[in-house]
């Protein structure tokens, strides 16, 4: 290669790399629980969670289902964001409070190797990104997801569902019955991905039907990602009555496994944090939040 071709090469370089750099985006993805809130496709409605102008994380979306219809269903939903805002070059934190859990969960197992298109990143009014133009490589595998913060999970069920305490006409109710959830999809296939589990104590009005420890829409076994084909009591240590929901993503107390690559980060000792976000970021959902605003970066 001659001197001056080199040399210029060397020059236009940087501002190459520069440039691959730059075009790279991280965005935290808020994904809704039961009854839903937000107005599907608008990824900057976050009526479900709180007032939008809290911080939760780098350029964060929220991505609004209907909270009632079957997981299959409402997969497309999160499918397409995922498809938005977590190929190519960008990349996602995700969080998920209660059966956003499940929703994730299920995508992930049944999509989660499937080809995807890499797309401009500019949602229509829909919520669905154009393909990316330019480029050669047009599709990939799976989405790039660095890890998922679960507040309240009910990817285990509810035993509030298999007593009838929600409306049995919506589908999600029926999902959430706890073998029936259990059952839905593999929960042991995360696509190595990370489930970080955050798990609620204050519970009362239906303590008499959760077992163990619960916030008062799901007990332990659910909130703290344990497996298995039914539920079962996990409590805070000391109570002398049932096994400890144990820190990480080791076997509990009595030798109950996790599922794979689900952690438990979070156990309410103190019995402080319920399951619902009261439209303000409130329960296990603000320890989420706090962690995103910090992590996800």
């Amino acid at each position: 290669m001659r001197r001056s071709a080199r040399l210029a090469l060397s020059l236009c370089l940087p501002g190459l790399l520069a440039a691959g750099v730059a075009g790279a985006t991280n965005y935290s993805l808020w994904i809704n629980g039961r009854t839903g809130g937000g107005a599907i496709g608008n990824y900057d409605d976050f009526s479900y969670f709180g007032p939008n102008a809290t911080p939760a994380g780098i350029n964060k979306k929220s991505v609004n289902w209907d909270g009632r219809s079957s997981i299959a269903s409402q997969s497309g939903t999160i499918r397409n964001a995922l498809d938005c805002f977590c190929t190519g070059d960008n990349w996602c934190y995700v969080a998920v409070h209660s059966a956003g859990d499940m929703l994730m969960g299920y995508t992930l197992a049944q999509y989660g190797a499937s080809t995807r298109p890499l797309t401009n990143a500019r949602p229509d009014a829909a919520g669905v990104c154009a393909p990316a133009s330019g480029g050669a490589r047009g599709t990939q595998a799976g989405w790039n997801i660095k890890w998922v913060r679960v507040a309240a999970g009910s990817a285990g069920g509810s035993e509030l569902a298999d007593i009838g305490a929600w409306t049995t006409s919506e589908a999600l109710a029926h999902e959430h019955k706890v073998s029936t959830a259990r059952a839905l999809y593999n929960h042991n296939e995360t696509r190595n991905i990370w489930f970080y589990m955050y798990a609620g104590a204050r519970g009362t009005l239906y303590s008499f039907a959760l077992p163990g420890q619960d916030d008062e829409v799901v007990a332990y076994h659910s909130a703290g990602g344990v497996s298995g084909s039914g539920g079962s009591s996990f409590c805070n240590p000391g109570d002398w009555f049932c096994n400890d929901l144990r820190a990480g993503p080791g076997p509990n107390q009595g030798g109950r496994a996790k599922w794979a690559f689900h952690s438990v980060v979070f156990r309410d000792d103190g019995e402080d944090y319920g399951h619902y976000t009261e439209r303000n970021w409130s329960g296990v959902t603000s320890l989420v939040r706090r962690d995103m605003e910090a992590l996800a970066r």
